[in-house]
C-alpha cells in the first residue's frame, strides 16, 4: 500500500527542511492534535501514539541529503516505511511530499486508509506551517 499526502512549499531550503526532519524531536510539533504520546527513545528514534490507536516506533532508516529522509517502523509487526521527499526551490524554500509505504493484507489496508492519509494530510500541513 502506498500513499502520498499533498507537495507543500516549506519557507526552509531543501538542506535545513532535511535537518529538520533528521531531528526526530522534531516530529513532534508535527503530530495531530490528538496525539496521546510522544517520546524520543534514541537520538534517531520515537514512539508515538494517537488517540485509539496502537503505539508505533519510528526510526531514521536512510538520510539522502538534501532531498530524501526515510523512517521506518521498528517493529515488524507493522512493516512500513515514511519517506519524506525534498525538492529545492530556491535557497529558502523547498517542496516537500510524504509517502507513506506499507506491506499489508487487503483487510488492514482497507481499515488504515484513511487514518493514515489523514495522519499524512495533518504530517504535512504542520511542516508547511512550521
Amino acid at each position: 500500500m502506498e500513499l502520498k499526502s499533498k507537495k507543500i512549499t516549506v519557507q526552509k531550503s531543501a538542506q535545513d527542511l532535511c535537518d529538520f526532519l533528521s531531528k526526530v524531536e522534531n516530529f513532534e510539533q508535527l503530530m495531530p492534535e490528538n496525539i496521546s504520546k510522544f517520546e524520543v527513545i534514541r537520538e534517531d528514534a520515537f514512539v508515538f501514539a494517537l488517540k485509539g490507536m496502537p503505539e508505533i516506533a519510528l526510526e531514521v532508516k536512510e538520510i539522502n541529503a538534501p532531498t530524501q529522509i526515510t523512517l521506518g517502523a521498528i517493529s515488524d509487526k507493522i512493516p512500513f516505511t515514511l519517506v519524506g521527499n525534498i525538492e529545492p526551490i530556491d535557497e529558502n524554500s523547498s517542496q516537500a511530499e510524504l509517502q507513506f509505504e506499507g506491506d499489508f493484507n487487503p483487510m488492514m489496508a482497507m481499515m488504515i486508509k484513511g487514518p493514515i492519509t489523514k495522519f499524512l494530510e495533518t504530517l504535512a500541513t504542520n511542516l508547511e506551517n512550521s
